[in-house]
């Protein structure tokens, strides 16, 4: 993946951060996942005054990707941070979105963690998610 794959990436998930709808936590985070034939599925994360029906940004795009019929991802971006503050800390998926990511994804799927495009790490997701249980373990 190149230099400029990845600062779209960071900068569609860094504008996907603006729509989330974060009442309770203040806390926004935006993704961008980026699809085999290369297009980006953008998703933020939705709380809920229950909390446990709230979903998160990775599992948005994951769900708007999907679909549309679209099961074949190569990558991520995750930034996150107080809601009219640009992202001071890393944010990491969630075990929940690490293992929908498992189901869709091989473990080479890079996530990049971002502050901003200049400022990111990449993982791959066996690297978040080591000895991950996903569809293949269901094989006969």
């Amino acid at each position: 993946m190149n230099n400029q794959t990845i600062e779209s990436l960071i900068e569609t998930a860094m504008q996907a951060r603006k729509m989330a709808y974060v009442p309770y936590s203040n806390f926004a985070v935006g993704a961008a996942l980026l699809d085999g034939k290369g297009d980006i599925h953008a998703g933020c994360n939705i709380e809920n005054a229950a909390f446990t029906p709230g979903i998160c940004a990775e599992r948005t795009a994951v769900s708007v990707a999907v679909s549309k019929g679209v099961r074949n991802f190569t990558a991520i971006a995750v930034v996150g941070g107080a809601v009219n503050n640009q992202p001071a800390e890393d944010c990491f998926p969630c075990g929940v979105c690490r293992q929908v990511l498992m189901e869709f994804c091989p473990p080479s799927f890079q996530i990049i963690i971002a502050q901003s495009p200049q400022n990111y790490r990449i993982f791959t997701l066996s690297e978040l998610l080591p000895h991950g249980f996903g569809p293949d373990n269901l094989s006969n």
